[in-house]
Order: structure tokens, then C-alpha cells, then sequence
């Protein structure tokens, strides 16, 4: 596998995304963002409100939010992945979500009735941003055991803990084979030539512990294997060197390529038209401790951004879940995005989008209808193209 050159990568991430996409209905959801959208446009027009234009996340899923590190060591839970975020319709990241945490339910073996209390949860949890706005105002008793592990554990993670999770061994080396592959010469020169620019190199020296003015060097690159929605497109790890002799210390850098968001965006609203300046700047509204660690940039004619790789940073994996940690999971992660999205709002809009939340809602239902009826669609089309992406890579194999 190592010795897979770029003109041969097209045809193994094809097949890889395939295979990814197939192991389960879950990892359908996630990894299939443009498909989610082409069948939510075909849902009844107006059957969903039009929130404030503010930065949505635009993939809102479960596994694109999780704990994230800022510069100087804090961790809080945010919004992870910005790839397809755009100043858009609130709702969108809200049935996303919705949809994304009904099929974990699903996956999970939960009955029904747990995933209509996970969306009545969510929209608790999603409304008490709008109430509480304090930067942790979620009490002890709601947040669920999952979020508790996983929050401890990037607390105590190291550089030897990222370096052996990604790369196998804190060595200076990455290792080529499965995941990392070999660079031609031109990849190779546009990567020495990014990290020299200033405002790249400044992601590196950033952090705290480290000195402004330290030497910075590109030990070891290699072409990255990574994740299902970015197969296909340029992805590279960087590992440099920060510092020389006895002050030297080590990182990894995650260059994407930054692609044409599937969300769609409200018209008439001003967004770089640079869609790596769009991933920064709506990762700064959205995802203050990520934001602050991401630079837009160009390498081979393509717009990219370049973050490091923290080992505080992980994501929330919910491969199995009880009735009870699935509705505190919904209640949460909905706060976290309804915090982004609230942070945004001036008073008079958060109040009428409040208004809006509260219109269509039963007497024994929390959760308004357009978001039920939206998810139960949603779901419903995405079980059956789960099958038929099993079936045609079924025939390929």
C-alpha cells in the first residue's frame, strides 16, 4: 500500500469511501452530507422555519462534535468538522443532527419510542442555550456518562498519546502504508513552500509553551487516508519540528483540501467566496477554540486549511448507546449547537427564532412536527439508500 503513487489514488479512495460508507446505515448518514441535502429539498417547500442568518455547521452529526482544545490548554465541547458551513437556515444543522442521532438510535438497537424522547431531549437542550448563556451552562446531573469519559480522557491526553494514535510511534517519522502515502516531489515543494509563510508557521509556535520566534521544519509528509467525507480530495499529515535541541518538540499537521459547501446558503448574504475563508471564518463563529487554530491557505491551485492536530481534540463515538445515555446525549449536543448558534443571534432574533421553535408542538409533544416529520422522512430515505449503496458495492467487489 505504501507505495501507492497520486496518479493511482482516485481509484483506492473511491473504493475505500464505498467500503466505509457500507459497514453500516450510521456510517451512511455521516459520510453522505450532498445527498442529505438533495432529499431534504425535496421534502414540502416551507414545511421548516427560516431561522436568523447566522454560521450554521452546515454537517451537524453526531461525530462532528466532540471536545476541542484553544491555544492556551482549555477544553470544551464544540463543533468539530466545519467543512460545509455557510451562513444559512439554523433548522438545517437541527434536522441534521436530529436525523444523525435517530440512526445512531437505530444502530444501537433502541426502540422507537427511545428516539422520539431523543429528539424531545434535543430540543430541550437545544432551546436551554437559548435561555442559559453562559459558557458551561449545562448542570453536572445532564451531561451524559459518555460525554463525562470522553471529556476525561482528552483532559489527560499527551503529544506520545496523538502521536502513537495517528502515526503509530512518537518517533519523528510517518509511517507509510495504510493510511499514509508516498509524496511526488512537486506535493513535497508546495508543502515546504506553505509552511514558510508566516501566518502558516504561526499555527505551530501558537500554543502555549511555545516561543513566538521558534524554528519551525517540515520533518516528514506524507499523502493521509483519513476519514470518509474528505476521500477523494487532497489530505496530507505534516509533521514538523518546533525549536532545536533540547527545546525541541514535535506536531502534526492536517492540510484539507476545502471544497464547495452542500448546505445551502441564504441569498444576498456576504461569505468569502474562498471556501477555505469560508471554513475559517465560520469556524471562528461557531467554534471559537478551533477556529482560532485554522488557516485558510492554497497549495497546488487549491484552497485548503491547515489546523494542528491536538490530542485533546476527539471526536463523540456513540456505536452503542442505553435508552437513558442516548436521550442525555441528545440533550447535550443540542445545547452545544444551540450555544453556537444563540451566540450569534442579537436579542430580537433569538426571540423571534425562539417564537418560531415553539409553533407546531401538540399538547404531549415537545418537539415541533416539521422536525419529526423531517427526521422520519430523512431516515426512511437514507435506510433505503443505504441498501442500494450496499448493492451496487456488493456487485463491485
Amino acid at each position: 500500500m505504501f507505495a501507492v503513487q497520486p496518479n493511482e489514488r482516485k481509484v483506492i479512495l473511491t473504493k475505500t469511501r464505498n467500503l466505509k460508507m457500507a459497514r453500516s446505515p450510521h456510517a451512511y448518514v455521516r459520510g453522505n452530507t450532498v445527498k442529505f441535502y438533495e432529499l431534504l429539498a425535496r421534502l414540502q417547500p416551507g414545511s421548516m422555519p427560516e431561522g436568523p442568518p447566522i454560521w450554521i455547521c452546515g454537517d451537524c452529526h453526531v461525530g462532528n462534535l466532540g471536545p476541542v482544545a484553544n491555544a492556551r490548554g482549555r477544553i470544551e465541547v464544540q463543533i468539530r468538522d466545519l467543512d460545509h458551513t455557510v451562513i444559512g437556515n439554523p433548522a438545517h444543522d437541527l434536522i441534521r443532527l436530529g436525523l444523525s442521532l435517530a440512526s445512531a438510535a437505530r444502530g444501537s438497537d433502541l426502540p422507537g419510542v427511545t428516539t422520539a424522547r431523543m429528539i424531545e431531549a434535543m430540543m430541550e437542550g437545544y432551546e436551554q442555550a437559548f435561555v442559559r448563556l453562559e459558557a458551561q451552562n449545562i448542570c453536572a446531573d445532564e451531561t451524559p456518562a459518555i460525554v463525562k469519559r470522553i471529556v476525561r480522557e482528552s483532559g489527560r491526553r499527551k503529544w506520545k498519546d496523538l502521536a502513537r494514535e495517528r502515526i503509530k510511534d512518537p518517533s519523528p517519522v510517518i509511517p507509510l502504508g495504510k493510511k499514509f502515502w508516498v509524496l511526488d516531489e512537486g506535493e513535497r515543494s508546495e508543502i515546504a513552500a506553505l509552511f514558510a509563510k508566516p501566518q502558516i508557521k504561526r499555527l505551530a509556535t501558537m500554543l502555549r509553551g511555545r516561543d513566538d520566534d521558534a524554528k519551525v521544519k517540515v520533518v516528514d509528509a506524507a499523502f493521509w487516508l483519513k476519514g470518509c467525507s474528505s476521500l477523494g480530495l487532497l489530505r496530507y499529515a505534516i509533521l514538523l519540528a518546533i525549536g532545536e535541541g533540547a527545546d525541541r518538540s514535535y506536531c502534526l499537521m492536517d492540510i484539507k483540501e476545502a471544497i464547495a459547501a452542500a448546505a445551502p446558503a441564504y441569498p444576498a448574504r456576504e461569505m468569502p467566496e474562498n471556501n477555505a475563508e469560508r471554513v475559517e471564518v465560520g469556524a471562528r463563529a461557531l467554534s471559537p477554540y478551533l477556529g482560532d487554530r485554522l488557516r485558510a491557505g492554497e497549495m497546488a491551485g487549491k484552497s485548503i486549511f491547515v489546523r494542528e492536530l491536538l490530542p485533546q481534540d476527539l471526536k463523540i463515538e456513540v456505536e452503542y448507546l442505553t435508552e437513558d445515555e442516548a436521550i442525555k446525549t441528545a440533550f447535550f449536543l443540542a445545547n452545544v449547537v444551540g450555544r453556537a448558534h444563540a451566540g450569534q443571534m442579537s436579542v430580537g432574533d433569538a426571540a423571534e427564532w425562539w417564537s418560531d421553535l415553539q409553533k407546531n408542538r401538540s399538547k404531549s409533544l415537545d418537539a415541533p412536527s416539521w422536525l419529526w416529520s423531517s427526521i422520519v422522512s430523512l431516515l426512511m430515505s437514507h435506510e433505503g439508500g443505504y441498501l442500494e449503496h450496499c448493492r451496487r458495492f456488493a456487485l463491485e467487489v
